[in-house]
C-alpha cells in the first residue's frame, strides 16, 4: 500500500498563504502609533526595530501579521522585515508568558550560581529553555549576559533585575509571579507584563505613577573604571592568600613591609 506525501511528513514545496489582517480596530491604533514613530526618524525603514517591538505587544510575540503590517507601513519586503525580526533574541517568534525570566549563564553568574539557578528553575517550572508554563505566566530561558556582573548571579524578568540571586530566591520570584503576588526589582522601574514592555521599547511613555522616576545604578565594582578615568583615586586594596581579606594599605607603605599570616591557619600535623 503507497501512502501520500502528507501522511509521510513530506513538504512539496507549497507556497504559505498569506498572513492573517489584523482586525480593522486593531491595524488603525498600530498604524496610529506606528506613523508617531516613523517621523521620529530621517528614514523611515529605521523605524524597524521600534516597530517590530510595538506589533509584539499586541499579541505577545513577532507574528507573520504582524511583520507583514511592519513591513507594509515601511514599504520592505517581508523578507527583510523577517531577516531582522529572526536576528535579535528580544523578538518572540512564539507565543510566550507574561513574565520572561532570564537567567544569566554566562561566565560569571554561571560560577556564582548561575547554572544552578537556571537548571532548578528548570525542574521547579517543568519547562526548558525558552519554554513556557502551562498557565502562560512564565517563560523561561538563560542569558548570555545582563551586564551587572558585579551583582551576580543575576536573574532577569522582562527586563528588570533580580540581583544576587539563589536558588532559593529565584524559585520564590517565579512562584509569586505565577501567584499574581507583586514583586519588586532589585532597581530600575516596577515590573510590569511583557507586553507591556514591549510597548515601551517601542518609544512610547509608561504613564505609571513612580515608574518613570525609579531608578538604579551599577554596584561600587562597576563604577571602579569610572572613577579612575576621572582621576580619583583610593587607597590601594592588598588582597592576602586564603581566607585573611583585603587591607588597605599606604601608598606610601614600604613594598618589604610583613604580611599578616592567614588568620584561622589550621595547625601542621607532624609529617605534612
Amino acid at each position: 500500500m503507497t501512502t501520500s506525501s502528507s501522511e509521510r511528513g513530506v513538504s512539496l514545496g507549497m507556497p504559505e498563504l498569506p498572513a492573517p489582517a489584523y482586525p480593522d480596530d486593531v491595524r488603525a491604533r498600530l498604524e496610529r502609533d506606528a506613523r508617531e514613530v516613523i517621523a521620529r526618524y530621517p528614514d523611515s525603514r529605521s523605524a524597524l526595530l521600534p516597530l517590530l517591538h510595538l506589533v509584539q505587544s499586541q499579541e505577545g510575540h513577532v507574528t507573520r501579521t504582524g511583520m507583514q503590517f511592519c513591513a507594509d507601513v515601511l514599504n520592505l519586503t517581508t523578507a527583510e522585515v523577517t531577516a531582522v525580526a529572526t536576528f535579535y533574541t528580544m523578538y518572540r517568534r512564539r507565543p510566550s508568558g507574561d513574565y520572561q525570566v532570564g537567567v544569566c549563564t554566562n561566565t560569571l553568574c554561571a560560577v556564582m550560581g548561575g547554572d544552578a539557578i537556571f537548571e532548578a528553575l528548570q525542574e521547579h517550572l517543568g519547562v526548558g529553555n525558552n519554554e513556557t508554563t502551562d498557565d502562560g505566566k512564565v517563560t523561561l530561558e538563560h542569558i548570555e549576559c545582563n551586564a551587572a556582573c558585579d551583582f551576580a548571579p543575576v536573574v532577569m524578568v522582562n527586563w528588570e533585575f533580580f540581583d544576587n540571586q539563589t536558588v532559593p530566591s529565584a524559585k520564590r520570584l517565579v512562584d509569586d509571579l505565577r501567584a499574581g503576588r507583586e514583586v519588586t526589582p532589585t532597581r530600575g522601574a516596577p515590573l510590569c507584563t511583557f507586553k507591556e514592555t514591549a510597548r515601551i521599547l517601542a518609544g512610547f511613555p509608561d504613564e505609571r505613577d513612580g515608574a518613570v522616576a525609579a531608578g538604579g545604578s551599577a554596584g561600587p565594582a562597576s563604577l571602579i573604571g569610572l572613577r579612575l578615568a576621572k582621576g580619583e583615586t583610593g587607597p590601594a586594596r592588598v588582597v592576602h592568600p586564603r581566607d585573611s581579606g583585603p587591607q588597605d594599605t599606604p601608598h606610601d607603605a614600604p613594598h618589604d613591609a610583613p604580611r599578616d599570616e592567614p588568620r584561622d591557619a589550621p595547625p601542621v600535623e607532624e609529617g605534612e
